[in-house]
């Protein structure tokens, strides 16, 4: 287990989390934390993909992590961006074409894979023998999140699969949606998203814990910052068309702070995959004239 040991009456403890490439906003929190001044940051994975900075993104966590000794775990888009160098990743077809933004990442920071296949899947900080464990989703992986509606039973097995000692407090992101909830003795925070919050606050999100007199006490800290800078990055770095349809959806969530990509595959992506909507056609119905029509793609064939 990756954790560091103190004894401190006073200690304080950032963890930020769901960057998606957006630079402007990781540059808006950054410097909200560095106002703050944390003892520990750690950075909940998703630091990449789903946007369009992801190599400034993770240029600027990794330096944090050789100059002032910030620690990462991984988060399930460092994973999907780490599938594409399997030697049988496609580079083709309709599914490809459904990853295109993942790709587009994985070849801008393909000299820093290595780096972050070795991220840990968690993190614990301890104070005497209270841990504050920072893991992407929850314990049962990078994918299971916690939400507000979780039900108590799985959200016991969330913070402690096969009855695994559960820690004092579990911090959490992956869902972009903020809370804070105490189950049994465990705080949950859950410090939503710095780069796309789905919680319609379209303000940056991260999390700011303290250890003071033998307790826990957690805040989940907005930070306005510069959205238009980050609206115009989908168009000067090239994102949209590289990623194509796909980037569209993305940049609309940053635009409302609301969900689409899982909104979209539960409606389009098998009528997609089997041949009976394109892409663009696909998203264009989806959106249902919220956006302009998208440049004119040919149907593709299944694949």
């Amino acid at each position: 287990m990756h954790k560091i040991q103190h004894r401190l009456f006073y200690m304080k403890l950032t963890i930020l989390t769901d960057v998606h490439a957006n630079l402007a906003a990781l540059e808006a929190v950054v410097e909200d934390i560095d106002h703050w001044q944390p003892d520990h940051v750690i950075v909940g994975g998703d630091v990449i993909n789903r946007g369009p900075r992801p190599r400034e993104c993770l240029d600027l966590v990794l330096n944090r992590v050789r100059t002032q000794g910030w620690q990462c775990v991984l988060g399930n888009h460092e994973e999907y961006v780490l599938t594409h160098a399997a030697p049988n990743a496609p580079r083709s077809g309709l599914r490809f074409d459904l990853h295109r933004n993942s790709f587009w990442t994985f070849q801008q920071v393909q000299a820093d894979l290595a780096t972050l296949a070795a991220w840990p899947f968690q993190f614990s900080v301890w104070q005497a023998d209270s841990e504050a464990r920072s893991v992407h989703a929850s314990m049962a992986g990078t994918r299971a999140g916690i939400y507000i509606e979780t039900a108590e039973d799985e959200l016991r097995w969330k913070i402690a699969p096969q009855n695994a000692p559960p820690p004092a407090v579990l911090l959490v992101g992956h869902t972009h949606r903020p809370l804070i909830r105490t189950i049994d003795r465990t705080l949950v925070v859950n410090v939503g998203a710095v780069g796309l919050p789905f919680d319609g606050d379209a303000r940056a999100s991260y999390g700011q814990v303290a250890w003071q007199a033998g307790h826990w006490h957690a805040e989940v800290k907005r930070v306005a910052y510069d959205r238009a800078r980050a609206d115009r990055d989908f168009e000067i770095t090239g994102y949209l068309d590289q990623v194509g349809p796909m980037g569209y959806l993305i940049r609309d969530e940053l635009q409302r702070a609301q969900s689409n990509l899982a909104e979209w595959a539960a409606a389009y992506e098998q009528p997609v995959l089997g041949g009976e909507l394109t892409l663009a056609e696909s998203v264009q119905r989806y959106f249902q004239g919220q956006i302009p029509p998208l440049p004119a793609e040919p149907r593709l064939a299944a694949a």
